[in-house]
């Protein structure tokens, strides 16, 4: 599995991003890893636009409550198990099940809950965003890591990298 580093540069404008958008076309970064995020509507509709996942918590949502919907969902099946209703034998495979349907219920309602909270690893970002400023997100293979920074440093001055994220899984 190739891993990934999320790389975020912030730019002066749309006119910077579709310059940018070009250049990482050239270094051969597909436009399915290329992301951008700005005010709404001010994004022109030939820039990959960020979607749900990158611009919400729903990823994060739907970890957290499949760990939490799993943990309640154990719990509940030991309870039934140990406790069983009266006429009812109960098998230590209810707890599994309990389980695994609690995780799917925590993940579900979890993420939907998530996808209108806006995406926390973007909220240093906002005050540029708010500006008329854009957001670009790459998702460059680790091995190319330093090279397209550095690319970036000498052709787009006007660029100001924001940092990365760990790494990314992939196959978003």
């Amino acid at each position: 599995m190739l891993m990934r580093r999320r790389l975020y540069f912030v730019l002066p404008d749309s006119e910077s991003a579709r310059g940018m958008l070009d250049e990482m076309l050239l270094t051969r970064i597909e436009v399915k890893h290329i992301h951008f995020l700005a005010k709404r509507g001010a994004l022109p509709p030939d820039l990959p636009e960020a979607n749900v996942l990158q611009k919400t918590d729903i990823v994060h949502g739907a970890q957290l409550g499949m760990v939490i919907g799993g943990i309640a969902g154990t719990i509940g099946g030991v309870l039934v198990v140990l406790f069983p209703p009266e006429g009812v034998s109960l098998q230590l495979v209810a707890v599994l099940i309990a389980a695994l349907l609690g995780a799917l219920f925590g993940t579900w309602a979890s993420s939907m809950a998530a996808s209108a909270v806006p995406n926390s690893k973007l909220k240093a970002f906002h005050p540029f965003i708010e500006q008329g400023k854009v957001l670009m997100m790459v998702d460059v293979p680790m091995r190319r890591v330093q090279e397209i920074s550095d690319l970036v440093a000498r052709r787009h001055p006007e660029a100001v990298a924001g940092g990365f994220e760990p790494t990314i899984p992939a196959f978003p």
